[in-house]
């Protein structure tokens, strides 16, 4: 092969729900470069997680399978060498690189990324080798310590600097000392590689704790829309992350959602100066293939509840633009459903590596040129062992076990999500479907016992 391969940009933040970007029509807050990202490239309106919370969502779109596939039904990481689509670009010489979160708590921190710079490395207690128990329970956490409640969270939320946002300017500096040495470097005067690169911006913001600068809560903290209401009947979707009900003020929730919008502008200035840092370099990004995503959304006291783990839009719906200029013409908005895992036969297939077998992953490409036919519409999420949403068209199926009422929202006539039509007349023939299908997915009662994958294939 004579040409060289395309470089990618993937940039990736935590917790943005998609509907908070000016380019889905949010008039308040300001993110002026992912809307010209998005009128430059192709935007996916109804992308979804694999599982609405960070560690599974993000094993899962490496590896390009769902949470049964890889074996990451909960917080837990890929096995040691598992496939990722980072082993596969650095198998085709890509310099492959990540700045930033990447949430890998095993012992393969790199899973296949070659470089990594201020990164978050952290092996969880579960990876220790050898571990000895007695002597891991003698320093067991105490009550009150770690993670604060939903409640506080909302309660504390401030304009102060917190770790996430002294994190995310290390990470930004890092990335930008990064690429002036491999694309010019400033003492030799010469790029460090001529090989393609695969670079990974990857942030903690907006992910709580609620804090932000005061510039940006003081601009957010009047114009903020907020969700001030009360949760469903259900025993799963009432619930917030942590179980116990959230009972803030309006004014702990506004400021709670002031911090979160300014969390996303500061983002989306971090992506900027990358984009801006390329450019001065002499890159051209019209030859650049960008990714823009996260890893789930935050429900944000949406139906009364706060953090993600729920497949409501709010959580398990993610924002997701693909650009490439000089292939794909811009403004094109996707309607139909995909999924995070899908990334992996993406990335192949734009940047022309052949797409490995036994994925739960298929190539958006076709989508993209604007052809829809052939298309599975489909997604899938998967919390924990046994909830499991399923999504085609615009009906959202939910699972939670034998015990627990089964959920169906019709989003064309309920895109609030407010009535779960699981029980309707209309709906029966549709719901026998979805067990069907969950059945073939490894899940439910007549779960399929020699499950592989989602079969897309």
């Amino acid at each position: 092969m004579s040409q060289k391969r395309p470089n990618i940009l993937f940039l990736m933040s935590d917790e943005h729900r998609p509907d908070v970007t000016g380019y889905e029509g949010n008039r308040v807050v300001r993110t002026p470069v992912l809307d010209r990202l998005a009128e430059k490239g192709v935007v996916f309106q109804n992308a979804y997680t694999p599982s609405p919370i960070c560690v599974p969502a993000r094993q899962c779109m490496m590896s390009g399978q769902l949470p049964k596939t890889c074996g990451c039904e909960g917080w837990v990481d890929l096995q040691a060498g598992y496939r990722t689509f980072a082993r596969e670009f650095s198998r085709y010489a890509y310099n492959t690189t990540c700045a930033g979160k990447l949430h890998h708590q095993g012992q393969d921190q790199m899973q296949g990324w070659r470089t990594r710079i201020a990164p978050d490395a952290e092996i969880s207690d579960r990876y220790v080798e050898d571990k000895i128990e007695v002597e891991f329970e003698r320093y067991r956490k105490p009550p009150n310590t770690g993670k604060w409640s939903n409640q506080r969270e909302v309660e504390e939320a401030r304009a102060v600097e917190g770790p996430y946002q002294k994190f995310d300017k290390r990470v930004l500096q890092a990335s930008l000392d990064y690429l002036e040495r491999y694309f010019a470097d400033p003492v030799y005067h010469r790029p460090q590689s001529h090989r393609p690169l695969l670079f990974k911006f990857s942030l903690l913001q907006p992910h709580y704790p609620f804090f932000t600068s005061k510039e940006q809560f003081d601009y957010y903290y009047e114009r903020v829309p907020i969700f001030y209401e009360e949760p469903c009947d259900h025993p799963v979707l009432s619930k917030s992350q942590q179980g116990e009900p959230v009972n803030a003020s309006e004014e702990a929730v506004r400021r709670a959602t002031a911090a979160y919008y300014g969390m996303i502008s500061t983002i989306d200035d971090y992506f900027g100066q990358v984009l801006d840092q390329l450019e001065n370099l002499g890159e051209d990004l019209d030859d650049w293939i960008i990714v823009y995503t996260s890893d789930h959304g935050d429900m944000m006291g949406e139906h009364g509840i706060w953090e993600k783990t729920r497949f409501y839009e709010g959580s398990a719906r993610v924002p997701l633009i693909i650009s490439w200029p000089r292939r794909f013409e811009g403004g094109r908005v996707v309607h139909e459903n995909v999924n995070l895992c899908d990334l992996f036969a993406t990335l192949c297939d734009l940047a022309g590596l052949d797409i490995p077998e036994g994925l739960d992953s298929r190539s958006l490409v076709p989508l993209m040129r604007g052809d829809t036919s052939g298309w599975y519409n489909e997604t899938v999420s998967q919390m924990g062992k046994n909830h499991v949403m399923i999504k085609h068209d615009d009906l959202k199926y939910q699972y939670y076990g034998e015990e627990v009422p089964e959920v169906l929202f019709d989003l064309k006539r309920d895109p609030g999500e407010w009535k779960n039509v699981a029980e309707d007349s209309e709906y029966a023939e549709v719901m026998e479907r979805f067990r069907r299908r969950l059945a073939e997915l490894g899940h439910g009662p007549e779960a399929y016992r020699h499950y592989k994958n989602a079969g897309y294939g």
